[in-house]
């Protein structure tokens, strides 16, 4: 499996990520970067989805809705809370871009449990995780306290210049709830300045997946399974969308044992 996804150019549908070219089973990203005008649409046939707007505003309508212009965010790195739909399996959208627009549409089995709704931006709070040089900033879009979808955990991560995320290492690659879920997972990466880079390594306890990867702007990280911190160096700050999805809509993981000194430490009870 290539773990590395570059863009297909810096225009139209640029990322085109399925179970099927991916090699797994659950997760799929669509990624669109659209000019005023310009549409993008899709069918969700067995899948829900949710459509993120990353960045710029639409008019947007879906499961025979129109829900009118969605969007408010003109650059990812203003961290305000994103505007998002739902739309169960079975579902055809449509989105036109008002503004220069940048769209992430995430992917997993539907299983027709929920209706259509909107996501955000209320009820989106950007939060603190980790300290020191691991302090980052989530926007929880879908995550397990959400009975918003059947699949997909959805979430966004901020991560200020020279610090790391994901850390200390974790994995969800095993089916043994409530010890650990498994979980196939993207990572979309954007990063200010533009022209600054992040680092990923996605790897396992016994060495037979060990890859370290240089990631760019509008690159998508796949994590199949394994372990999979990522950091960015100092002068620049690192955006990632997070898509998750497996049997169970539920995120339960292990640290990697070498490194779980770091999470206990940092989560002692203060005197």
């Amino acid at each position: 499996m290539k773990l590395l996804r570059k863009p297909a150019g810096q225009h139209g549908l640029v990322h085109h990520i399925t179970p099927e070219n991916a090699g797994w089973s659950y997760v799929g990203f669509d990624l669109w970067r659209l000019e005023p005008g310009e549409v993008a649409s899709g069918q969700t046939g067995g899948n829900e989805a949710i459509l993120v707007i990353v960045e710029g505003k639409a008019r947007v309508s879906g499961a025979g809705q129109d829900w009118g212009e969605m969007g408010e965010r003109m650059d990812v790195f203003e961290k305000t809370p994103p505007h998002c739909l739902y739309l169960p399996d079975g579902s055809e959208w449509r989105a036109e871009a008002t503004t220069p627009l940048t769209l992430a549409v995430c992917l997993a089995p539907g299983k027709g449990g929920h209706a259509p709704r909107r996501i955000g931006p209320e009820g989106i709070t950007l939060t603190q995780r980790g300290q020191g040089a691991n302090t980052r900033f989530i926007n929880n879009i879908a995550m397990e306290a959400e009975d918003c979808c059947d699949s997909l955990l959805v979430t966004e991560v901020f991560t200020p210049d020279g610090n790391w995320s994901s850390y200390p290492p974790h994995r969800h690659d095993e089916d043994d709830f409530p010890r650990m879920t498994y979980l196939e997972e993207s990572y979309y990466h954007r990063l200010n300045p533009a022209q600054g880079y992040g680092i990923q390594r996605v790897f396992t306890d016994d060495g037979s997946l060990d890859e370290t990867m240089a990631v760019q702007n509008h690159d998508v990280v796949l994590v199949p399974r394994g372990h999979h911190p990522c950091g960015v160096p100092y002068g620049y700050e690192m955006y990632y969308l997070n898509v998750m999805a497996g049997p169970i809509r539920k995120w339960r993981y292990e640290n990697h044992p070498d490194h779980d000194w770091i999470w206990q430490r940092d989560n002692a009870p203060k005197n």
